[in-house]
């Protein structure tokens, strides 16, 4: 299932005749499935954990690459499933981080370096739809919500950055949020139907990401590594 580029798609392989796009009965102009960075990186990180390596693996490396040669100039990676620079970016770094990619790496550092340059001052993430726009301009400012904080820490945490300030800030913006009831109200959209058409508010987003992030912080800080070892 591997694309000739060295991605993975949702759904197909080498499905990258981008020109059908322009037809008129095309569906909402995202008539292909083509290799993207957050699929890419979900199939990168399966493979690791099953035990492939990068010098063992053709399809890891080319995986690998493919991540390496698609980060944007300002350290961001694309995502299509999910909100969509900083959803890309955390699927990117934690895949990054499975495959035995060194924190020290300056993919991995430049993409650190522009999650905490786009954290909110009330310590939380957020990004607006727009930011799919087709004149690209990058990510688009907007309110934090839970579950894109949840995002961008786990992807810190993967890179290394426990122990950052960013982190701390972060977590406390969760903690700070967090209902009586336990969970978190998102009313924003932070998931991806087709981009600039339609988008998704999925009720479990702000339930389970905050829990997991918040479990990851609490796990790392216990122990003696701070080397995210498994999953995501």
């Amino acid at each position: 299932m591997q694309s000739d580029d060295g991605g993975w798609a949702a759904f197909d392989v080498n499905n990258t005749e981008y020109y059908l796009n322009n037809i008129p009965f095309s569906d909402h102009g995202a008539l292909l499935d083509p290799p993207t960075e957050d699929v890419t990186a979900r199939c990168v990180s399966m493979l690791a954990q099953l035990g492939e390596t990068v010098a063992s693996s053709q399809a890891l490396a080319r995986g690998v690459d493919y991540l390496r040669k698609t980060q944007l100039a300002e350290g961001s990676w694309y995502g299509r499933w999910g909100m969509n620079y900083v959803y890309g970016t955390w699927s990117v770094l934690c895949a990054l981080n499975a495959a035995g990619i060194d924190h020290q790496d300056p993919m991995m550092r430049k993409a650190v370096a522009w999650l905490e340059s786009i954290q909110n001052a009330d310590g939380g993430w957020g990004e607006d739809a727009v930011s799919y726009r087709l004149d690209y301009r990058g990510y688009e400012a907007a309110p934090s919500t839970s579950s894109q904080t949840a995002w961008a820490l786990l992807a810190l945490m993967a890179a290394g950055e426990v122990d950052s300030a960013a982190v701390a800030r972060g977590i406390e913006y969760l903690k700070s949020t967090q209902t009586k009831k336990g969970l978190w109200d998102e009313q924003r959209y932070t998931a991806t139907g087709f981009p600039r058409v339609f988008y998704l508010r999925y009720h479990g987003y702000s339930k389970f990401f905050p829990l997991w992030a918040l479990a990851r912080y609490r796990n790392l800080k216990a122990t003696n590594s701070k080397v995210v070892g498994v999953g995501m």
